[in-house]
């Protein structure tokens, strides 16, 4: 591989790194506040198993990006750029899980797999891991 060949690759790293963070959150808050109505930092905290301190900074980040809003000791709610960023990754998560699933991995590996692989994985690879299954579907 080239030098411009490896940066560009780790460049998107970083990038993709950058982004997961944000990704994780507001796919946690989607999730927590469908099935409960709401969504509190508490509830993160206990979601990722971090302390409140960095659900705080965390929920900040995504405050300052418009992500979400949130007053002190209130909800945390998304924006409407957040909720399409929830709704992109849950969509790339599933692709990917149902992926492995298909490969014939284990459920419990697959589920731990797909949370790291998501943030990862090409808009190109994602559409050939799809193209697959609708061809193992068919």
């Amino acid at each position: 591989m080239s030098s411009s060949g490896a940066s560009g690759t780790h460049s998107r790293i970083r990038s993709d790194h950058a982004t997961e963070l944000a990704e994780d959150y507001v796919e946690a808050i989607a999730e927590i506040a469908e099935s409960s109505g709401l969504c509190r930092a508490v509830d993160l905290s206990r979601h990722f198993g971090v302390s409140h301190v960095t659900v705080s900074k965390a929920i900040g980040r995504l405050v300052r990006d418009g992500y979400a809003t949130t007053e002190p000791y209130g909800p945390i709610a998304l924006t409407s750029k957040g909720q399409r960023v929830a709704k992109a990754a849950k969509a790339r998560h599933e692709i990917v899980y149902q992926f492995l699933l298909a490969l014939g991995v284990s459920e419990k590996t697959a589920q731990t797999d797909s949370e790291g692989l998501e943030h990862h994985v090409s808009q190109e690879t994602l559409k050939a891991m799809q193209d697959f299954m609708e061809k193992e579907e068919g």
